[in-house]
């Protein structure tokens, strides 16, 4: 009897690509009230200790562990600004760790600005939060940051719309940018940064999913998507100039709200990263997304690069290794920059025909040119369409320690979960 246990061990592993590592339960504050909680989470290693690291989710959740996700803690984050969801993560280069989110201000308007929280020490409070000048009752929705690691300033992107889920054609969605040179203390004016206006439907024809990113020399790239497909910006001088018109990189095949049976709401939003690493790929952009180019049965995680700061993108790559046929959605990436080494996280349903999913980590370590997928999940979960489940997970990867974090709905209760993966136990 031993012996096939040990068969079906062994088995497993070869399967799935599973290798030594643990899976780690967030237990969620005990103050959450949100029923939906645990949802769209956001992950962050601190750069100057990866031992360091925190995690937040909607609509206020905050965990924050101090010995590499083993043990985590959790709380609810407060504002006077109101705490509403879409919860980023980020330590600056001066241990600094951030947390952005939506706002619910009673004294002006639902959703008005885009709050930045932050803290000397992950297990002290928050301060009470600055934010980009609000424009008066205009919506500002899905925020994305990221430090500059010469300057330590902070760029912040996201969509304003006139209003929100307004069917009006006079009422638009644009892309928006600020930065903070003072550790959020002040941020500048939002300045407008696309040329493309999007409807204010918040589905595909909505410009969406704006992710900065850094390269080497202080470039800022901006990604989304909307009804241009997936479009580029970028800005040589800090911010204050940018290309007069985003250049178009790829068509967002599907669109990027996407139907994935089961599941209550799903996007393919893109993400965007670059290479600051002293490795061979050095000034490299990535950018990931899913799209249903193969098929409405078939959703794939994609990637192209680009070696000349946006100038010229690669041909689509697909991430996730199967030939299924079945659905990989939910993506997110992120690059470690001690190695330039490449992670990407994603729910799969290559092992099923039905709505049982699994969690998948992907990695490169050749700048996109070859990828290793590693099953992550323990068992698969069947999600009910019925209940809200987010839009994305979350990846952060620093010095070979990579934490994929994700949801999964368990008899209609949504739980959240981090794995403790290793580069040099991961599977190659």
């Amino acid at each position: 009897m031993k012996l096939v246990v040990l068969f079906f061990l062994l088995n497993s592993i070869a399967v799935f690509g599973q290798t030594d590592f643990k899976v780690v339960k967030l237990k969620r504050p005990k103050d959450a009230i949100y029923p939906f909680s645990q949802i769209e989470p956001s992950i962050a290693i601190n750069p100057l200790n990866s031992r360091e690291m925190a995690a937040g989710s909607v609509l206020s959740d905050f965990y924050y562990s101090r010995n590499g996700g083993k043990r985590w803690k959790s709380r609810t984050i407060e504002s006077k600004y109101g705490v509403f969801g879409d919860p980023v993560l980020m330590f600056d280069f001066r241990n600094r760790l951030y947390y952005f989110h939506l706002a619910s201000f009673v004294e002006t308007s639902h959703l008005d600005r885009i709050v930045c929280q932050s803290t000397n020490k992950v297990s002290k409070s928050f301060n009470e939060g600055t934010f980009p000048e609000p424009e008066k009752t205009k919506v500002q929705d899905k925020q994305w940051t990221v430090v500059n690691p010469i300057n330590n300033e902070i760029y912040m992107t996201w969509t304003q719309f006139d209003a929100y889920d307004s069917g009006d054609p006079k009422d638009t969605s644009i892309i928006v940018f600020s930065k903070s040179m003072d550790q959020g203390a002040t941020w500048s004016k939002p300045i407008k940064i696309s040329s493309f206006t999007g409807d204010c439907k918040d589905d595909d024809d909505t410009v969406e999913g704006a992710v900065p990113a850094v390269g080497p020399n202080g470039e800022i790239y901006v990604t989304w998507t909307g009804p241009a497909g997936l479009v580029f910006q970028k800005s040589l001088d800090g911010g204050n100039t940018w290309l007069p018109e985003e250049r178009k990189i790829e068509k967002h095949y599907g669109g990027w709200t996407l139907a994935i049976p089961g599941i209550y709401r799903a996007n393919g939003l893109p993400i965007l990263k670059c290479d600051n690493s002293n490795g061979p790929n050095r000034g490299t952009i990535y950018l990931n997304w899913c799209d249903q180019r193969n098929g409405e049965t078939d959703t794939d995680s994609w990637l192209v690069k680009s070696k000349d700061g946006g100038e010229t993108w690669s041909e689509p790559i697909k991430v996730n290794q199967d030939d299924s046929k079945n659905h990989q959605f939910f993506t997110w990436m992120t690059i470690d920059q001690s190695s330039g080494f490449l992670y990407f996280v994603y729910y799969d349903r290559r092992n099923y025909n039905d709505t049982k999913t699994d969690v998948y980590v992907s990695s490169s370590r050749d700048g996109g040119e070859s990828f290793v997928d590693t099953r992550v999940s323990e068992k698969p979960f069947t999600p009910n369409p019925n209940l809200f489940f987010g839009d994305y997970l979350n990846i952060d990867a620093v010095n070979g320690e990579i934490r994929p974090i994700w949801p999964i709905m368990e008899n209609d209760k949504i739980e959240l979960f981090v794995a403790i993966l290793k580069e040099a136990k991961l599977k190659k």
